[in-house]
């Protein structure tokens, strides 16, 4: 699937999930009332959602004056790449992440936390902005994107049917069916999710070893951003858990639902076949 069609059956699934809560909140009035809501925000989604998850976590620019030196790792990554270098944010949160986003690679950004730009070498950065440009040349940031923004609409939607109660088959007001809607509708919208991010970091790690050309780097910054987020929350992503599939390390603090619903493979599983990929390419070279 193309990147603009796998949007298309994402923003079909959601608008779906979207309309059964409102069908649940009030019946068949309530899904159509939805289902306009919906088309409004996919339309949203798709231009203003980059500038949502920026303001979302307060993304300041970042330029040649205020950090020459990540700019121009950027732009050197860009070029490996073959496209445009796309606008840069930086972000104050101690825990080290980084995200991308944009609907295209012409309009596309990547953020990272100041916690990154201080536990991180060079090399490790150069990793990072990798595999955040590989996310953008597969033109992933559209769907990571809309998918924070839609998802995010699902779970205020749930609970709002919650809070005013929902309706069962007949049209009664059911307070079971909208504890029923609060608790399944956040779970499909994360299943959503899931489902289109594991798959896509392993490609983003594979395609961001090539832009850097060091699978090492990407391996270590893995492990260093691992570590840093088991011991640094991220506020701001645990009030807004929808966008956790947007980093590339899960930003979310470890446990209960977090593991049920992983929207990242392993990173362990993730450093390993970068480190085995980088042997390949020494035994090739020698």
């Amino acid at each position: 699937m193309t990147g603009y069609l796998k949007t298309t059956v994402l923003m079909a699934a959601m608008t779906g999930l979207f309309m059964a809560v409102g069908g649940a909140v009030g019946g068949q009035q309530g899904a159509l009332i939805a289902l306009g809501i919906a088309g409004v925000m996919n339309l949203f989604a798709f231009w203003n959602s980059d500038k949502l998850a920026l303001s979302t976590y307060r993304a300041r620019p970042a330029d040649e004056t205020t950090a020459p030196g990540l700019t121009a790792l950027t732009a050197q990554m860009s070029a490996n790449a073959g496209i445009p270098t796309p606008k840069l944010y930086v972000y104050d949160s101690e825990q080290p992440n980084a995200f991308a986003t944009g609907r295209n690679p012409a309009n596309a950004a990547v953020a990272v936390s100041t916690g990154l730009l201080q536990r991180l070498t060079t090399a490790q950065v150069a990793g990072v902005i990798a595999h955040e440009l590989a996310h953008i040349k597969n033109r992933d940031t559209l769907i990571m994107t809309v998918t924070a923004t839609l998802a995010g609409a699902i779970s205020w939607l749930a609970n709002f049917a919650m809070f005013f109660g929902a309706k069962d088959s007949e049209g009664r007001h059911n307070p079971l069916v909208g504890l029923l809607v609060m608790l399944l509708a956040p779970l499909a919208a994360m299943l959503v999710q899931t489902a289109v991010s594991r798959s896509r970091e392993f490609e983003a790690d594979r395609i961001g070893a090539e832009i850097c050309g060091r699978p090492v780097w990407l391996a270590e910054a893995l492990e260093n951003l691992e570590n840093g987020v088991q011991h640094q929350p991220n506020h701001t992503a645990q009030s807004h858990p929808a966008t956790a599939h947007m980093f590339i390390i899960n930003p979310l603090v470890p446990g209960g639902m977090t593991n049920l619903f992983r929207s990242h493979p392993p990173t362990a599983q993730r450093v390993a076949r970068l480190r085995a990929m980088g042997e390949s390419l020494a035994a090739n070279v020698g």
